[in-house]
């Protein structure tokens, strides 16, 4: 059986669809697999069992993108061609069965969204599959030697990045020793192109506990990495959605994103919001290339008691936050 599997540009959208990903190839084992995915995000599924050709998806003036794409695949009969970005694809290709997403419902998760496929209940969860050499990287990177704070300070848009100084503020004040994690490490972690975002943060943590993982990991190792750790508190970002697949409880930030279609999922997931609606966030005038961060109102101790809600729950429900890295 071969299934053709065309998937987001964006990382936080293709790690919300690796459930159904993960569906499919519980569904009809011994599967081929091909995958089209944008470039950033195409490396999520290098390791995905059964696994036959990943395509990198590189968009092009005049959607020519999908003229490439066509014909990488049209050579092939197809038993089923799941399409999650509405296009014409499906419809175009020789295939026993297709999928094809429509306009989603804005008060749906984008996980539900997606699991309505194929009237999946309860959705699946986001998965990530990892090989040895992603854990012995990140094993590398975060060796054993007390309990690791993982912070997300980037985001690829200045409207929904909190900034780098509250950053610094909260993840000092959990692992103060009165703290939610006592002298845990922090690791710091963003893409190369994001270090200036990250730097005030690095700049504010005692070089003895942080771990400067800014440009230094790949999205797989990057999961792994924060398998070995405690907490993950971060933007509304693809990094956000992966430590939500990692399994590491983790806090989203939202402010002008809506968390009802993109909050991470999970069981030890939550979120906390701008005290200002994001629907007062967009007056006239707004321009989204000239503006500033849009979260201010997001105090450092309002992110301060949402980690400490989910710590507890955490905690509570035996997910036994992680008190040793590598543990």
């Amino acid at each position: 059986m071969r299934i053709l599997f065309v998937t987001s540009t964006r990382i936080g959208d293709a790690v919300l669809s690796t459930g159904l990903l993960a569906y499919l190839v519980e569904r009809f084992p011994g599967a081929r697999l091909t995958i089209a995915a944008g470039p950033v995000a195409a490396p999520l599924f290098e390791t995905v069992p059964g696994l036959e050709r990943l395509l990198v998806v590189r968009k092009r003036r005049g959607a020519l993108h999908w003229l490439q794409l066509y014909a990488a695949v049209a050579g092939q009969r197809w038993d089923l061609v799941v399409d999650l970005r509405g296009s014409a694809l499906a419809w175009l290709l020789r295939t026993g069965e297709r999928r094809v997403t429509a306009k989603g419902d804005a008060a749906k998760h984008r996980v539900e969204q997606l699991a309505r496929l194929f009237d999946l209940d309860p959705p699946p969860s986001p998965t990530l599959w990892l090989a040895s050499t992603h854990e012995a990287r990140a094993a590398a990177l975060v060796p054993p030697g007390g309990p690791v704070l993982a912070i997300g300070p980037a985001a690829n848009w200045r409207g929904k990045q909190w900034r780098a100084g509250r950053f610094a503020e909260l993840a000092l004040a959990l692992t103060a020793p009165t703290g939610l994690v006592p002298a845990a490490r922090i690791a710091v972690m963003a893409a190369a192109h994001e270090r200036e975002q990250a730097q005030p943060l690095l700049a504010a943590v005692p070089p003895v506990r942080v771990i400067d993982l800014v440009g230094h990991t790949d999205l797989l190792t990057a999961a792994a990495v924060l398998r070995r750790c405690a907490m993950f508190i971060g933007n509304d970002t693809g990094l956000m959605h992966v430590a939500a697949a990692s399994g590491v409880p983790t806090l989203g930030l939202f402010g002008p994103s809506p968390p009802e279609q993109y909050a991470p999922w999970g069981r030890w997931t939550a979120i906390v919001r701008t005290a200002q609606p994001r629907e007062t966030m967009f007056g006239p005038g707004f321009d989204p290339l000239t503006t500033d961060t849009l979260m201010d109102t997001l105090s450092v101790e309002m992110a301060a008691a949402a980690a400490g809600a989910l710590w507890r729950r955490a905690a509570g429900e035996a997910a036994v936050p992680r008190v040793e890295a590598g543990e």
